[in-house]
């Protein structure tokens, strides 16, 4: 008997419509199309138009559906009724809730404005954020920067005017050798992965500097697995192999870097080892045509890289010449280096001579002509085959400014930035440094703040002081302390504001910034903070204001919650204003909009913000006449000016055919969403490389609104702002730092890279372990381990021990360890890990949740067997006798100095759950169903 062919639905209905958008589940901002069915999401997929991922999604953005689904969103605005902590709330209305707000805000505006701290975490609209703090006229302003990447971005910017990530990218189509350093899996994941798989496709070599080696390090060629803390060292060696052989590229250096720029010598000169510069501030070379001093830029002037320049009897040398004292040296040699980087030094002379033989052997050239700024002609462009690509692993540590530096000088030495082949910007990089504000702390009571918060100092005038030699900001940005803290420092705030140092608070408000959790380096004492009572009963911070799309563990130490909307319930602005989806060969920018109404009394952050603002009738947000420019944040995307002209999107303005520069267009929104939610605008190609130099791209950019007239400039491999600093330190100028700070300032803020170690003082031997954090691929948000899909990825976290390790602790898999750093304890599941750092253990981050949060059980497996190492870290160094507050920060930028954590393991008996152990809390969403299922259409 014959079977029957069962009757398949070969063309099932998958939705009604599809909606485009952009996704949020991590940074790269992807395109997706979005799924409906009878209104609700159905599935979600890659846009094949996108530029950012031309279709491509990952696991994340696939998970999307369950953000828009999960049980712990918040449902409306929430008033605190019981004590921090305890979860008690009430649900008010959106008027009462506004009113709260604008009652607590107002009376600070009209009398101190600077008793508002505003800090908002993974904000992808920072440009309009720092708007509304900036009318508000409180200096105290940031993003997650400060504990992120502000090393790489602001090493980056004063070098050579971009950095690593959404600054710049690998030339996937030319590369032959990709170096990663430091990269984690959970940035730009997807552009990496695809370009990853388009270099190996054409036999390109990649090598990953990686203590730990999974994901992009897992399918490098190469693995190196570097003793963490040591890569600006190593990177060093690098830089003094290649000197050492003569493989650099002295025609890159002399044209397009500060490589023949001459510095003062003079020892006697309060000037001493800045750059000579003329009556116009141009810095000077010697001419190698007519052997006279000139400014740089002159037209048809050849910079000579030897010359030196005499007068008063005193010679003046160019920078390379410093370069060559400094890296030349012995100590820099492989053999010197090895054991300490945990490399071998034959290798290390490996890899260098490997890079060199890519970008000298198997350069290429391109058939563009091209006019660079002094007027000459180029007829072809000069191809060095070898990027680099880096991220926090090499960032987050005290000396990851001069380690970021290190990378970026080993680059344009080889000659591989904005060639074919090497590191490309994206637009609206690349920026000199001097093109970027400087940071603003002019406080006036009912008055906005006199500028931006942030931006870029060039020495002791442009620091953030009060009067009398104080911090003008609550964290400490921009002070003697961390004078380049381009980013702020978000993890320093609420210690600081506990402490009154520099001076107490009155309301801290903060966006997606889970504080009392995974983004505090101290979990228990940042909790023990929000918490503390002073004499009278009344909290040390007295009020707190939060907003988050979900029940987090901050929300329960919050006195207000004003809940947000999940991203496809919203409108985002991805803006060339901020951090744009652009890549090297196009200007791009995209917006989030409401491809779904929320089914709660939520509303999208940025649009509660515009309400408050018209509330307490913010200057910038309303008219003369008193009546509120914008209505909400949509209407703000589509009217706001920053310049005439220039708006948050550069697509559709004016009559809908401009681009970056035109008026308003009611439709311009409208037009966006038409093309899938992106706006592109490719760069001619005779413009696409050379970009700091290129007329050809610097007329583009000004046509752009990128910038208002041609910035051309040099990298800077001498960077002068750190040098301005010792100055001070060494006794000049009339703003001097403290006396405690000089040595640190004359030794850390070196002008040309250096290395030292930050091993804490005589605790070697008692904590000789590293132990480090990175983020899985499926992961990016805290928000991550509460998703039904991804938690079945990662449902809890090991931590990863390398072979030896496992062996002298007498562990296998599954054994429970206790690991002790100098602020803590911790005792967690550990496994095996053949691929890691002898010294290095190492977990997945923001896995642990706290009982309660989340809507998840409590005996969900983040909460009993999923862990933190935010326990064993402090934002505090441990105290030196000397009675000062020393932040675990870079002390250049002030970045969170989280990858220095060091540590020891026992071997434990089993615990019934991961320690420490804290007290369920309670969520003003209670507990998610045992089985998330719905149906959606028929």
């Amino acid at each position: 008997m014959a079977h029957r062919q069962p009757q398949l639905d070969l063309s099932p209905h998958v939705s009604d419509e599809v909606r485009k958008t952009t996704c949020y589940m991590c940074a790269c901002r992807c395109g997706i199309n979005v799924h409906l069915k009878s209104g609700k999401v159905a599935y979600i997929e890659g846009n094949r138009d996108h530029p950012v991922n031309k279709g491509v999604l990952c696991a994340k953005g696939s998970a999307g559906i369950m953000q828009v689904n999960a049980p712990s969103r918040l449902r409306a605005p929430l008033k605190r009724v019981g004590p921090r902590g305890s979860g008690a709330f009430e649900e008010i209305s959106w008027d009462e809730a506004l009113d709260i707000a604008a009652s607590w805000l107002e009376p600070i505006r009209k009398d101190n404005p600077e008793k508002l701290a505003f800090f908002t975490g993974r904000d992808q609209s920072q440009s309009f954020t720092s708007f509304w703090a900036q009318n508000f006229g409180t200096p105290n302003y940031a993003a997650h920067g400060g504990f992120c990447s502000v090393n790489m971005a602001a090493a980056g910017i004063y070098t050579m005017g971009g950095a690593f990530w959404e600054f710049g990218q690998p030339d996937w189509d030319y590369t032959k050798l990709f170096m990663l350093f430091g990269v984690a899996e959970d940035h730009d994941s997807n552009p990496i992965k695809m370009g990853i798989g388009k270099i190996k496709a054409r036999g390109a070599r990649v090598i990953g500097v990686n203590p730990i080696r999974t994901g992009y390090n897992a399918v490098a060629d190469e693995w190196v697995g570097i003793t963490p803390g040591t890569d600006g060292l190593f990177i060093l060696s690098l830089i003094h192999c290649l000197m050492s052989a003569g493989k650099i590229d002295l025609e890159y250096l002399a044209q397009f870097t500060n490589a023949p720029c001459l510095v003062n010598s003079d020892p006697k000169s309060p000037e001493y080892g800045l750059l000579l510069r003329d009556a116009d501030g141009k810095t000077q070379v010697i001419d190698r045509t007519t052997g006279k001093l000139v400014a740089f830029d002159q037209k048809g002037v050849r910079p000579d890289l030897s010359a030196t320049h005499r007068h008063a009897g005193t010679t003046h040398r160019p920078v390379l010449h410093l370069m060559a004292d400094k890296y030349l040296d012995p100590q820099y040699a492989p053999e010197a280096v090895a054991e300490r980087c945990g490399i071998p030094a034959k290798r290390i002379r490996a890899i260098a001579g490997e890079i060199a033989r890519v970008a000298f052997d198997e350069s290429f050239v391109l058939d563009r002509e091209w006019t660079d700024f002094r007027g000459e002609t180029h007829e072809t462009m000069i191809g060095r085959p070898v990027s680099f690509h880096a991220m926090r692993g090499i960032s987050a540590h005290a000396n990851g400014f001069q380690t970021a530096r290190a990378l970026h000088v080993l680059q344009i030495i080889l000659g591989t930035v904005e060639v074919p082949g090497g590191f490309r910007f994206k637009p609206p990089y690349p920026k000199p440094p001097e093109a970027h504000p400087k940071p603003h702390c002019k406080v006036t009571p009912g008055a906005p703040l006199d500028g931006p918060h942030l931006g870029f100092v060039h020495g002791p005038d442009d620091l953030a002081l009060k009067d009398d030699g104080s911090p003008a900001r609550i964290d400490k940005a921009f002070t003697w302390e961390n004078p380049m803290s381009a980013h702020g420092l978000m993890h320093m705030v609420i210690s600081n504001a506990h402490a009154g140092d520099p001076y107490k608070i009155d309301t801290l408000f903060m966006y997606m910034a889970n504080m009392s959790w995974n983004s505090s380096m101290n979990t228990r004492g940042v909790i023990d903070m929000l918490t503390d009572t002073d004499e009278n009963g009344d909290y040390v911070i007295p009020r707190i204001i939060y907003s988050d799309a979900y029940s987090s563990e901050m929300v329960a130490y919050a006195d207000l919650i004003l809940p947000d909307t999940t991203y496809l319930e919203r409108h985002d602005c991805i803006s060339l204003l901020d951090r744009p989806i652009c890549e090297a060969d196009a200007a791009a920018d995209a917006i989030r909009w409401p491809v779904i109404e929320p089914d709660r009394d939520v509303r999208g952050f940025q649009t509660v913000l515009v309400q408050l603002a018209n509330k307490m009738g913010l200057p910038g947000f309303t008219n003369e006449d008193g009546s509120a420019k914008f209505a909400d944040y949509a209407d703000y995307i589509i009217n706001h000016e920053r310049r005439p002209g220039i708006g948050p999107l550069a697509g559709w303005r004016g009559d809908g055919t401009q681009a970056g520069r035109g008026t308003s267009n009611p439709q311009q929104l409208d037009t966006y969403i038409e093309n899938g939610g992106f706006w592109v605008g490719h760069i001619p190609e005779d413009a696409q490389y050379y970009k700091p130099w290129n007329t050809a791209y610097q007329d583009w950019a000004v046509g752009l609104g990128l910038y208002d007239s041609p910035q051309p400039y040099i990298f800077n491999l001498y960077v002068e702002p750190l040098r301005r600093f010792q100055l001070a330190a060494e006794g000049h100028g009339k703003r001097q730092p403290p006396d405690h700070l000089r040595d640190r300032i004359k030794a850390r803020f070196d002008p040309l890279p250096i290395w030292y170690s930050t091993e804490p003082d005589n605790k070697a031997q008692e904590f000789p372990i590293t132990a480090l954090t990175q983020r899985p691929m499926a992961m990016y948000h805290s928000w991550g381990t509460q998703n039904a899909w991804l938690r079945q990825l990662h449902g809890h976290n090991p931590l990863y021990l390398p072979t030896d390790l496992m062996r002298s602790n007498d562990l296998e898999d599954g054994d429970w360890a206790t690991v002790t750093s100098p602020h803590g304890a911790i005792t967690v599941p550990v496994m095996h890990m053949a691929a890691l750092n002898k010294d290095t253990v190492w977990t997945w981050n923001a896995i642990g949740k706290r009982k309660g949060a989340w809507a998840l059980d409590t005996d969900a497996p983040e909460a009993t067997r999923g862990f933190l190492l935010n326990h064993l870290i402090h934002e505090l160094l441990p105290p030196k006798g000397d009675g000062l507050r020393w932040a675990n920060s870079d002390p250049i930028t002030g970045q969170a100095a989280w990858f220095d954590l060091k540590v020891r393991i026992e071997k434990a008996r089993a615990p019934s759950e991961a320690q420490p152990t804290f007290p369920p809390i309670k969520s003003p969403v209670g507990t998610g169903p045992d089985q998330l299922t719905w149906k959606v259409g028929k």
